[in-house]
């Protein structure tokens, strides 16, 4: 078998970069990307005969690791069944069921293939429901590569240095009003200057394509009120936070109510699939009960519906939580108590089996605040990790993460892997 750097030279001849999503060209680190050629629990196997512990798990959505065995017997006899029928299925039912139970906010849900297209599906029905044209988001929130959403955003589009993209019509992003996170009063401002053009917010409660921020203390509960106020639907992308940081999101930590959530990734057991949900009276202006066209031939397929399924209840039927949450504050102390011992500047935002590393000294709040924290300190540091075993994601602009694969053991070696990483600097 080819080793990475071959199966990389070989890529990019055909592929744009070489990757089939930006991040992964290490263009902000530096240096060659591996290849996986297999994954197991807690661990990925390299093209390069390496083992590492993985702290990224495909982007977030591997919360019970790798290959999982209740998963793959999910996935193993739907396929007995088909692959996919492009008719409903009594998967996406059971689905249905179980993410209504399991987030209070959601009374009717629409299936669909990725994090984009539910985003891009929240935006359009919020528009088709008020019959308002506006947005707002927030600096530095991702929200996929959706045209009107990518304007200041985060995960790859800093890390090649490009907030904006190319290929978005100015008179499309000039219905986006981009804000800085955290400051309710430039929301309050903006809905008075347009208050009756507003269709909604979209936001991550918890911004996690930008490392890991926290909202302000009353700045969610702000946003729900001015949206109650002017008669906005409130978003929330839990594509990254729903059921990682608990099961019913940030939402039901932070005890906010959106009137439409979208999620992703974890939800699909490893298979790509999204969701859009929330108030039923919203939700009926989709198509095929109301005029916001949506649709999808792979929606509910029954392999990604079968996996998540399996997913969610192990989540829902084990202590699963509770034991990530220690695993987190672990990584955190270890990382936090070398930082003072060695009088580096850091910063470790951590909530549950997510976590970040900023290099700097003081809380980041803001995009501005994330792209001032030391990027060549970070790069040193990745490749440290990454030599020694350890792979975190390579940006110091996306998230961390554990999974209920990680025992004790590999997380025990992975703090020591950090510990003298941080000490190398």
């Amino acid at each position: 078998m080819s080793n990475s750097s071959d199966l990389f030279e070989r890529a990019k001849q055909l592929i744009p970069g070489g990757v089939n999503s930006p991040v992964r060209a290490f263009r902000s680190v530096g240096g060659t990307p591996f290849f996986t050629k297999k994954a197991n629990g807690a661990t990925l196997t390299t093209a390069d005969d390496q083992d590492l512990i993985d702290f990224v798990c495909t982007w977030g959505p591997a919360i019970h690791g790798h290959n999982h065995p209740v998963i793959r017997e999910a996935i193993a006899e739907a396929l007995n069944n088909g692959t996919s029928f492009g008719t409903p299925n009594p998967y996406e039912v059971e689905m249905a069921e179980l993410l209504v139970e399991m987030v209070p906010s959601l009374e009717k849900i629409r299936m669909v293939n990725s994090g984009t297209e539910a985003t891009m599906t929240a935006i359009r029905l919020a528009r088709g429901y008020t019959k308002r044209n506006k947005i707002i988001k927030f600096e530095g929130c991702y929200h996929g590569h959706v045209d009107s959403l990518l304007i200041k955003a985060g995960s790859g589009a800093l890390t090649l240095g490009n907030p904006d993209s190319a290929g978005i019509p100015e008179s499309l992003a000039a219905e986006t009003i981009v804000l800085p996170f955290n400051e309710l009063e430039a929301v309050a401002a903006a809905f008075e200057k347009y208050s009756d053009e507003i269709a909604g917010i979209i936001l991550e409660p918890y911004p996690a394509n930008i490392g890991l921020i926290f909202p302000k203390s009353g700045y969610l509960q702000g946003l729900r009120d001015l949206c109650t106020q002017f008669g906005s639907v409130l978003i929330f992308d839990e594509v990254m936070t729903g059921f990682r940081v608990t099961a019913g999101g940030v939402q039901t930590k932070e005890g906010i109510t959106p009137d439409l959530t979208t999620l992703g990734k974890i939800i699909g057991g490893g298979l790509p699939v999204g969701a859009l949900g929330g108030r039923a009276e919203i939700m009926n202006h989709l198509a095929p009960l109301g005029p916001v066209y949506q649709a999808g031939t792979l929606s509910g397929n029954p392999l990604a519906m079968a996996a998540g399924i399996a997913s969610l209840k192990l989540l829902r039927d084990s202590d699963a939580y509770n034991r990530l949450e220690k695993l987190g504050t672990q990584v955190k102390e270890a990382i936090s108590s070398t930082l003072y011992e060695i009088g580096l500047p850091g910063q470790i935002p951590q909530v549950g089996s997510m976590f970040c590393l900023y290099f700097t000294d003081t809380p980041v709040e803001n995009l501005d605040e994330a792209t001032a924290t030391d990027t060549d300190r970070f790069n040193k540091y990745f490749h440290t990790c990454l030599e020694n075993g350890a792979y975190i994601p390579p940006s110091k602009y996306e998230g961390n993460f554990i999974s209920t694969a990680h025992d004790q053991g590999g997380i025990d070696q992975a703090c020591d892997i950090f510990v003298n990483a941080l000490r190398s600097l």
